[in-house]
């Protein structure tokens, strides 16, 4: 045996401790082996970051803060929805709490009929109406039907679109209530629930988070699609559809003549930013992230190309082999459904099908932050699944406009996104839920 001096045996033991921290603490080389791999034993994914908090439903509308309805209502509200289906959801929602702050009855609402959007179906072909009104009882009043003598009527429109708080409705909404007992409102985008009284957020998030379910033929078919999909799985929200594209105003070089066509035909009159404005515009992360620069980030954050993916997306995805040719594990909606369950399906339904996968998945990822991923979220929270993530546009835009390539540039997405993901914070109607400290 070869005996080596006390000091050296010291030095070699501190040196192998420090390798053996390094190691520990360090995330794994995007271009590993074992960065991709299902069986990154010992490494960290995105999903073994510690988190410090968590966002949950607030115990004053679990507990059920309620203060008796009045026995005389001041009126009739419906909602006026329009846009995609959880667009018009978060509306209603909004809807619901100004329904009670006014003390007002609320009225199906109505669901735009829309060609943009393949869509002809109303609240009730998504929405079972009879649990939403069952759970609503002492919340807020819903009716179906309206009482003879105002049935033939049409509702008195109010122009809501400047009425964000309180005192907004209270000031300028109620008079026309009072006056034509029956009127109907779209909310703004823009809501100022946090000034509402306990009573009137209460129905809101009781609307929003428990009362609405949908109907059973489409609770059905989503079991069926949810049961179809290996396990475990992650549910990707892609956005890079034509008219997405146009809509951003963004730029994107080396896509398909296809895409650039497609595109192009979407633009109409608006044109994408040039120069400076164009740059300016992708670093505030306005721009869709590609399916190619999808795939990217997400093996920079660990997740094995061996994953199974849902597609949560709409119709006419573009630059899908970006992704495909890397995740190979690849379900959507169109192949595991019947041909004719498919095509008689509409915007809402469809659309229906992937919120009802997504809550349910292992993990979910949006590449996005729009209204469908802020309800998904919120609903996670709900369900107690924090295993969801919004991919950082702006993070992306910036290191490559820096020059960030390969290893450098997934490392740099790493630390964007290991303390980022989402913990309910930014969901859809965030003063139903409270911070709570692990």
């Amino acid at each position: 045996m070869i005996a080596f001096p006390l000091r050296t045996v010291f030095s070699i033991l501190v040196a192998a401790s420090l390798l053996v921290i390094v190691v520990w603490v360090s995330p794994p080389s995007p271009f590993s082996a074992s960065s991709v791999s299902s069986s990154s034993v010992g490494r960290l994914d995105i999903w073994s970051i510690r988190r410090l908090v968590e966002w949950r439903p607030c115990k004053w509308w679990l507990e059920g803060h309620l203060t008796a309805l009045p026995a005389e209502t001041n009126g009739y509200i419906r909602v006026d929805c329009y846009g995609g289906l959880n667009q018009m959801r978060r509306d209603f929602c909004d809807g619901v709490g100004i329904a009670r702050l006014l003390n007002a009855t609320l009225v199906l609402p109505k669901f735009e009929v829309a060609a943009y959007w393949n869509e002809s179906s109303g609240f009730a072909d998504v929405f079972d109406v009879d649990y939403f009104i069952e759970k609503m009882n002492g919340f807020v009043k819903v009716v179906k039907e309206l009482p003879a003598d105002i049935a033939s009527l049409e509702p008195f429109r109010v122009d809501c679109s400047k009425r964000k708080g309180q005192f907004d409705y209270v000031e300028s909404v109620l008079p026309s209530l009072l006056e034509h007992h029956f009127i109907s409102i779209t909310p703004a985008m823009s809501q100022r629930r946090d000034r509402y009284p306990l009573h009137a957020k209460a129905a809101l998030c009781q609307g929003c988070y428990s009362a609405l379910r949908l109907t059973g033929a489409l609770e059905s078919k989503g079991f069926e699609l949810l049961e179809a999909i290996p396990k475990p799985f992650l549910s990707l929200h892609l956005r890079f559809e034509p008219d997405m594209v146009a809509y951003s105003q963004c730029e994107y070089s080396g896509l398909s003549r296809h895409s650039m066509e497609a595109i192009d035909a979407a633009r109409g009159d608006r044109k994408p930013w040039t120069g400076e404005l164009a740059r300016v515009w992708r670093n505030r992360g306005k721009c869709p992230l590609t399916p190619k620069e999808t795939s990217f980030v997400l093996q920079a954050l660990s997740i094995p190309t061996n994953t199974n993916i849902y597609l949560a997306s709409g119709d006419g995805l573009m630059e899908i082999e970006g992704l495909t040719s890397v995740y190979t594990n690849v379900y959507t909606k169109s192949a595991l459904l019947s041909g004719e369950d498919f095509t008689s399906m509409h915007g809402n339904t469809k659309a229906a099908l992937d919120y009802y996968v997504s809550i349910n998945s292992d993990s979910y990822v949006a590449t996005y932050f729009g209204n469908m991923d802020k309800m998904v979220a919120a609903m996670r929270a709900v369900n107690g699944l924090y295993k969801t993530l919004f991919l950082s546009r702006r993070a992306f835009a910036q290191f490559t406009a820096e020059g960030l390539t390969g290893t450098e540039l997934k490392k740099a997405l790493w630390e964007a996104h290991q303390h980022d993901f989402s913990h309910g914070i930014g969901s859809a109607l965030p003063d139903c839920f409270c911070e709570f400290n692990l």
